[in-house]
């Protein structure tokens, strides 16, 4: 696991290998509202390391749909 300082902005690549999830997720959790970008780099949309892992946890504790 690389170690990140929690203010450092991360894009959804990086944040899914943070999170163990696939970046598709990532982009899942944006489209729901589960979280939201904090900047851009380019077209790049850019994450918050403690939001990343914020929405991880809520999607831990949400029943999955049949």
């Amino acid at each position: 696991m690389t170690l990140i300082a929690a203010e450092t902005l991360i894009n959804a690549d990086l944040a899914a290998s943070e999170a163990g999830v696939m970046p598709a997720t990532i982009r899942k959790w944006v489209q729901l509202g589960h979280l939201s970008p904090a900047g851009r780099r380019g077209r790049a949309l850019l994450y918050r390391l403690e939001d990343v892992f914020a929405a991880e946890r809520a999607a831990r504790r949400r029943p999955r749909p049949r």
